[in-house]
C-alpha cells in the first residue's frame, strides 16, 4: 500500500510539474492588446469553440471580438479561423466567418481551416497546410499557454492575445480542464506525434 501511494504521489507530482512548467514558460508569451510588438505577425490564428444553432457561443464570440479589434487596429492583416467541421451541421469556421463578416471584416482577409478538431490539429495545420511561420494566437487566457506551447513546438513563432473581455472569472472550471489537456498536449508533442487530417498546402498570402 505504501509503495502504491509513493507511485501515485510521484505520478501526480510529474503531471503537475509538467503542467506548471508549460504554464510558467508560455504565459510569458502572452501580450496585452496594446502590447502587441512592432513588427507584428501578419496572421491571427483564432481557435474554434462550440457553436449553437450555427452561431458562436459566448466563449467563441470573445475570441472573434478580439480578433476583429486586432484587424481593425491594423495589428494583423489576415485571420485564420480554425475549428471543427466533422459534420454538415457543425461548421465552426463558417460560423466564425459569418460572425466576423457581420462586424465588417472583409471576406478576402479570412481563411478557413475546417479540420481544426483540437488545438494540436489547429497548430499543426497552421504550419503544414497554411505555411505560417509566425502568428498571434487568439483564445482565452486559460487556454493560451497550451496553445502557445503547441504552436511554438510545432514550428510557429507565436505570441498570444487573451480574449477575456466578458467573462474573466470563468477560471476555475477552465483551469481544471486545462491540466489533463496540457498533459495530453505534452504527450502528443513528446511521445505520440500524431498526424492530423492534412491536405494540399494553402498559403494565407
Amino acid at each position: 500500500m505504501r509503495f502504491l501511494l509513493i507511485i501515485i504521489t510521484l505520478f501526480a507530482a510529474a503531471v503537475f510539474g509538467t503542467y506548471a512548467s508549460i504554464q510558467y514558460t508560455y504565459s510569458k508569451r502572452i501580450v496585452s492588446f496594446d502590447g502587441v510588438p512592432d513588427p507584428v505577425p501578419d496572421v491571427a490564428l483564432v481557435l474554434g469553440a462550440s457553436i449553437k444553432s450555427r452561431k458562436p457561443n459566448s466563449v467563441l464570440q470573445e475570441r472573434l471580438d478580439i480578433a476583429a479589434q486586432l484587424y481593425e487596429a491594423g495589428k494583423i492583416k489576415k485571420l485564420l479561423l480554425s475549428g471543427d467541421n466533422r459534420t454538415v451541421d457543425h461548421n465552426e469556421p463558417q460560423a466564425m466567418k459569418e460572425y466576423l463578416m457581420e462586424k465588417g471584416i472583409p471576406e478576402q482577409d479570412m481563411v478557413l481551416d475546417h479540420a481544426g478538431r483540437r488545438t494540436y490539429d489547429s497548430c499543426y495545420r497552421a504550419k503544414e497546410i497554411f505555411q505560417i511561420e509566425s502568428a498571434l494566437i487568439v483564445t482565452q487566457g486559460f487556454h493560451l499557454p497550451r496553445a502557445l506551447y503547441l504552436c511554438n513546438r510545432l514550428g510557429i513563432e507565436a505570441l498570444g492575445v487573451a480574449a477575456d473581455t466578458q467573462y474573466p472569472m470563468r477560471w476555475l472550471q477552465s483551469y481544471i480542464r486545462e491540466i489533463p489537456a496540457t498533459i495530453r498536449g505534452w504527450i502528443d508533442i513528446t511521445l505520440l506525434k500524431p498526424t492530423p487530417v492534412l491536405g494540399n498546402p494553402e498559403k494565407v498570402f
